[in-house]
């Protein structure tokens, strides 16, 4: 298994616990005001991101999808919506977010058709060949070792299966760099800060998305644990990417 930069970020790196229990912690901390914030610092883009890379799964029909990574089940409602799949199980280590996850979805009225547990994206308890698409949106950064979760995530996949990730990037045109650069090192954390007290978590966020094996470098690891078809799309200037592989 490969050893990737992002995989050493972690939110605090004066904790002696490992990444993985440092993000299940730091979301925990966050859990109550991670939507707001995601629609106040994406100025409400992130949903248009959502339905653009659902839309790439929809060819396909999906019966059954596994959510990796669910947090507040975002992702996951709008697939039951978009997809209209027969079931949608929803993991994340971070037993606060799925709280709040499954208030939504209760609100919504979709606990036949949406599941959510506590679960790890490197030791997926379900079975081989189990789902039709498996979906992770702004979480592969925050997988303690890329490529074992991957591995994992191919697994369970059907064969013809399709993997959707959706995450940051960072954008190449100067002046958007410039202003991204800014925006992500600066009032990120500022805002991010005043509002969770929690300035680590958003700092974290730039340092992972800094070191990110993003685009073609991405679709060479999918390569190498064995997907194929793989492409990438980029979104808003390269502020986000959609990748698409399957088993």
């Amino acid at each position: 298994m490969g050893n990737y930069a992002h995989d050493r970020i972690v939110p605090d790196q004066a904790s002696n616990l490992p990444k993985k229990e440092q993000v299940a912690q730091m979301f925990n901390e966050i859990a109550h005001k991670y939507d707001f914030l995601n629609r106040f610092l994406s100025i409400g883009i992130d949903i248009g991101w959502r339905k653009q890379a659902l839309r790439l799964l929809k060819i396909k029909h999906p019966q059954s999808i596994l959510d990796v990574a669910t947090g507040t089940a975002d992702l996951a409602i709008m697939s039951a919506k978009l997809l209209s799949p027969k079931e949608i199980i929803g993991i994340d280590i971070s037993s606060g977010m799925l709280e709040i996850g499954r208030e939504k979805v209760a609100k919504l009225g979709l606990q036949d058709c949406i599941q959510l547990q506590l679960g790890d994206s490197e030791a997926l308890q379900q079975e081989d060949n189990r789902f039709d698409a498996v979906t992770v949106s702004f979480g592969v950064r925050n997988f303690q070792h890329l490529e074992k979760g991957l591995t994992e995530i191919l697994r369970v996949l059907k064969p013809e299966g399709q993997l959707m990730i959706l995450e940051f990037s960072k954008p190449t045109m100067p002046v958007i760099k410039e202003f991204y650069n800014v925006y992500m090192n600066n009032i990120t954390p500022g805002i991010g800060g005043m509002f969770s007290k929690s300035k680590n978590a958003y700092q974290y966020l730039n340092e992972s998305v800094q070191q990110f094996p993003e685009g073609k470098n991405l679709l060479q690891v999918m390569e190498k644990i064995g997907f194929k078809k793989t492409f990438y799309k980029r979104l808003t200037f390269g502020i986000c990417t959609i990748y698409i592989g399957e088993k």
